[in-house]
């Protein structure tokens, strides 16, 4: 059996070979088990990694909006086989890039309607705009016009103008990583009569008491922010540049659903134990135990787990916008069926084990991420100290 203090001597390893720094916290029933924090917040500075170190948390932020899109299933605002059109009459008539064997490309009308479930699922067929195809190269030029047009505009706004552009596949033939969630965040907003930001904080973050979590910089957020580096092949740290964090500044309007809260351990902390205690915390209770199961089912078919295979995931399925433990010795991992949770660019990464009420936070802001050298050591240690 393991114990926390080999954990602190792993983390402490981490420190030692970068990232900069890291935290990592531990809760059972509510209770939390372990926290530490380790190396530095900011080199330069030598500002220790601590408590109120405040991470960019990029598709980390997938756990929480489709937590707060279930949230709205539930009070029937929607239904996950609803099309989309229903919400966005933009695609009731979506079209499909085909690419032929000679590179070339037609455009088809698609032969599936786009689902509320597509969306949660990352089966709808929208990439992200960096993805290098022609897909993804089409959604690039729709941001380009929209902030052309707009300057600064809204998901809603962003959303509907993706309807354009000519899918990948037909929509719930294939997995793949993208815009999913962000159509997710839109659909919050049309639904809930309320931004994506003013829904998490009134629904979310201040019923649970997560008062370092948001989309804009507020008090001294900024100044707690760790410092997000690039490692070399040496095992250099340099600085790299601010990405993303001009949609922190106060006067920004867009919340994606991909990717955008910042956050810190202990707060996303209280987030994982509200989904591994059955959708309560502190009393207060936020979404419902039925639905936490419905999230962490796998929901994709034998087709589509074809595409969901690279070995960070091994053993792993995918549910409504988490991964979800489906084979623990083909992830040659210690943890329970069921288990579900996610990862994000820098190294930020969630454990939720509803079969043990146990929860399990891991942040750093590295690039490259090394995640799954970390977050696996991380998860075993972890697990091994669970009695």
């Amino acid at each position: 059996m393991a114990r926390f203090e080999d954990l602190t001597a792993l983390l402490q390893q981490f420190v030692q070979n970068g990232p900069a720094g890291c935290g990592c916290a531990i809760a059972k029933d509510g209770k939390v088990l372990y926290e530490g924090y380790f190396g530095y917040a900011d080199l330069e500075e030598k500002r220790p990694m601590a408590e109120d170190t405040v991470h960019r948390l990029f598709s980390l932020t997938k756990v929480i909006i489709c937590t707060a899109g279930m949230m709205l299933y539930e009070r029937g605002k929607f239904l996950l086989d609803d099309p989309i059109y229903e919400y966005f009459p933009e695609y009731r008539d979506l079209q499909v890039c085909v690419t032929e064997a000679n590179g070339n490309h037609h455009i088809r009308k698609a032969k599936t309607p786009m689902l509320v479930k597509h969306a949660f699922t990352m089966t709808c067929g929208l990439p992200y705009s960096f993805g290098g195809t022609k897909t993804a190269d089409e959604m690039a030029k729709v941001m380009a016009e929209l902030k052309k047009k707009y300057g600064k505009y809204d998901i809603v706004t962003e959303v509907k103008a993706m309807a354009s552009v000519p899918l990948q596949f037909d929509p719930g033939t294939h997995w793949l990583y993208g815009y999913g969630h962000d159509i997710v965040a839109g659909l919050i907003q049309l639904v809930s009569g309320k931004t994506v930001g003013q829904f998490l904080k009134e629904e979310i973050f201040e019923p649970l008491g997560m008062n370092n979590t948001g989309y804009r910089f507020n008090a001294d957020i900024e100044k707690r922010l760790a410092t997000f580096y690039k490692r070399d092949e040496n095992g250099s740290m340099t600085k790299a540049p601010p990405f993303w964090d001009e949609y922190h500044q106060s006067d920004a309007i867009y919340e994606a659903g991909g990717a955008g809260l910042y956050s810190t351990v202990s707060d996303y902390l209280k987030f994982s134990q509200m989904l591994a205690n059955g959708g309560i915390y502190n009393g207060q209770r936020i979404i419902g135990r039925k639905t936490i199961d419905l999230m962490r089912t796998n929901h994709l078919t034998p087709e589509q787990l074809k595409d969901f295979t690279f070995p960070y995931v091994s053993g792993y399925g995918y549910g409504l916008g988490v991964r979800t433990l489906v084979n623990p010795a083909e992830a040659h991992c210690n943890g329970s069926v069921g288990e579900f949770g996610w990862t994000g660019y820098p190294g930020c990464y969630v454990v939720i084990d509803p079969s043990e009420r146990f929860s399990l936070v891991y942040m750093h802001q590295m690039d490259p991420n090394m995640e799954q050298y970390h977050h696996h050591r991380v998860r075993a240690v972890a697990y091994g100290c669970l009695e």
